[in-house]
């Protein structure tokens, strides 16, 4: 069985979104952030970022990173359809944004909200912000601008990058704005929303 290492709200969202698709067994491993419990030794010892979330496979391998995991676990279940068949032209498209969306959403996500940890000058911190702002926005475009007509970002077909578009859009300081600005976008997040599989854990992460 899979450990899963989570935080409600967290890049655990999307990893546990795939585990439910492909009916893979799993454990929820609660991390307490607001008590500081991704820092403690405990979990240091299985993520040294101290970053949820963490997944451990059945034989104790350890994956960090969202993305990651998400590949991993649609390699396993290949029938699931989560990644398109290996060497079309879907499939390279879901690597491409996919890791376009990790290293440019979430990645700027953190400096949005951690603005903090990227300069060396506290007062400098509100334009690291600000500048995080533009740059999330400007990203987002440049996804909408790739979605094909919906549902999903493949069209009709839904891949892992849906529930991790869903994730990172979540995040966003002013979803209304966000949606406004990029309604394909608003679409796929609502078609992804309403699968039976977001639906069962979506609580877990948004209780109200």
């Amino acid at each position: 069985m899979y450990k899963l290492y989570w935080a409600a709200n967290s890049g655990a969202l999307a990893p546990q979104i795939i585990l439910e698709e492909a009916a893979v067994e799993y454990e929820r491993c609660d991390v307490d952030l607001e008590q500081g419990e991704e820092m403690k030794a405990a979990y240091l010892a299985i993520n040294p970022r101290g970053q949820v979330p963490a997944l451990v496979l059945e034989d104790s391998t350890v994956l960090t990173e969202s993305a990651a995991m998400l590949l991993h676990i649609a390699d396993c279940s290949p029938a699931t359809g989560l990644l398109p068949p290996l060497g079309s032209r879907e499939r390279a498209r879901v690597y491409r944004w996919l890791f376009y969306a990790a290293a440019n959403l979430y990645e700027g996500v953190l400096r949005y909200y951690y603005s903090d940890r990227y300069t060396t000058s506290a007062a400098q911190a509100g334009q690291v912000r600000d500048a995080a702002e533009e740059y999330i926005d400007h990203a987002w475009s440049q996804v909408e601008d790739a979605i094909v007509e919906g549902p999903y970002f493949l069209g009709e077909t839904y891949s892992l990058l849906d529930p991790y578009l869903l994730m990172l859009s979540n995040w966003h300081e002013k979803p209304d704005e966000l949606f406004a600005a990029n309604p394909k976008l608003q679409g796929l997040c609502a078609t992804v929303r309403a699968r039976a599989a977001v639906e069962r854990i979506w609580h877990q992460h948004f209780p109200q």
